[in-house]
């Protein structure tokens, strides 16, 4: 079965820990994609922005699944944007204040915003992920199409706040664990296989001619459409439970070593 589609999260997947990954390396991989008509999707939780500063040379002609699915572009043409309704986000945003415990990024297509209380910490951490971000006073009155929320947490209090996030905002909005402290609350279905699906449809590709990679829970959907649903060696059990296949450590470039493997038509992909 040829293969069609290559997907990739990011942290924790592409990324090594110091979120770096051999650039040499893969622009060699990514020619050798061409040539074979092999199309390249990065399907990340992180903000648009961030993502195409990693692909500078390449960022115009690639695919992006961003925000968890919120937002989708092929070759800089939009092809999807979530919009979450005004009511339903200050709703959200209403019960959110009440847990002091959570610090909030509202994820829009302009920009991300947080709140200015918030410690410098914080900003600084978020300014990684978020390459636009505004501190403002409140949420009040954001002028922009909202795509998601994500929320840092304390990573000891990660599970009891996803069950209480599910009970009380479950009707409105999903919330997914995408590690490291972070939860997102995405609009249900809107995720990254509903991204993956768009661009499938628009290229004619089928999910058993798909690649995908993976290692939190916001990539569970994605890992298990694709044909070839690959979880990290350091993924969460949740991931590994229902990815085929098995990839090497994100810090032992797991990834390319996969890619290879496509490239060359070696076991799974002969």
């Amino acid at each position: 079965m040829s293969v069609k589609l290559i997907a990739v999260d990011m942290d924790g997947t592409f990324l090594s820990d110091k979120k770096t990954y051999n650039r040499a390396r893969f622009l060699q991989q990514y020619a050798q994609m061409k040539a074979q008509q092999i199309r390249f999707v990065v399907a990340s939780g992180n903000q648009y922005y961030q993502l195409a500063s990693f692909f500078p040379e390449i960022a115009g002609e690639i695919a992006f699944v961003a925000e968890n699915g919120g937002w989708v572009r092929d070759a800089g043409e939009d092809i999807f944007n979530c919009d979450m309704p005004r009511d339903c986000f200050q709703q959200i945003v209403a019960f959110l204040q009440t847990r002091p415990e959570i610090e909030i990024i509202a994820c829009g297509k302009l920009s991300a915003y947080t709140l200015k209380q918030y410690d410098a910490r914080f900003h600084d951490i978020a300014a990684h992920y978020y390459h636009r971000l505004e501190r403002v006073e409140n949420f009040d009155s954001l002028n922009d199409t909202i795509l998601k929320f994500a929320l840092n947490i304390p990573d000891d209090k990660v599970p009891q706040m996803q069950v209480l996030l599910d009970n009380q905002l479950g009707h409105m909005l999903t919330a997914v664990t995408t590690g490291h402290g972070s939860i997102d609350l995405i609009m249900p279905g809107v995720h990254k296989a509903h991204g993956l699906s768009l661009l499938q449809a628009r290229w004619g590709i089928r999910d058993d001619e798909v690649v995908a990679f993976g290692d939190s829970c916001n990539d569970i959907e994605m890992v298990s459409q694709a044909g070839f649903g690959f979880a990290m060696a350091n993924a969460a059990d949740a991931v590994k439970a229902v990815a085929g296949y098995a990839a090497p450590h994100n810090n032992e470039e797991g990834v390319l070593a996969i890619i290879d493997k496509v490239l060359k038509g070696e076991a799974p992909f002969a």
